[in-house]
């Protein structure tokens, strides 16, 4: 990793830490707290054939988005906007914004700002059974 990297890794560190220190989201080694995924389990272990399908399917990339709103216009309108132009989205200004994954809806959360770099944090995350009704 380069030192640039590191440092940004430090600073992102330093930026949870600080959050934790408002509300936990890490275990005590400062790695992201394991979830129990109860939803999917029967009870009974996973086979090694089972696991080795497991395996593959988490190291799928998928693309994750912020969508602060939307709006719909005419084309005309469209055509019309410049450099300085508004447009008014369907969103209070305050409001969490969508956190999709892949264009579905998992999460929402609120934009922090560590180092000038953006992320977010989840406020409400959308539970399981919810995002697999979603997909069908």
């Amino acid at each position: 990793m380069s030192d640039e990297q590191n440092e940004i890794d430090d600073v992102w560190g330093e930026a949870m830490a600080e959050q934790e220190a408002k509300e936990p989201a890490t275990d005590a080694e400062g790695g992201a707290k394991r979830v129990e995924l109860n939803d999917f389990s029967d009870d009974k272990p996973l086979s090694g054939e089972e696991r080795r399908k497991l395996d593959a399917i988490l190291d799928i990339p998928v693309t994750i988005s912020m969508e602060v709103g939307r709006t719909q216009i005419s084309i005309r309108n469209l055509l019309q906007l410049n450099q300085g132009s508004v447009v008014e989205l369907d969103r209070l200004a305050g409001e969490p914004l969508d956190v999709m994954v892949n264009g579905t809806l998992i999460a929402h959360g609120e934009v922090v700002v560590v180092n000038d770099k953006f992320g977010i944090r989840l406020t409400d995350v959308i539970s399981q059974t919810e995002r697999i009704k979603k997909l069908k």
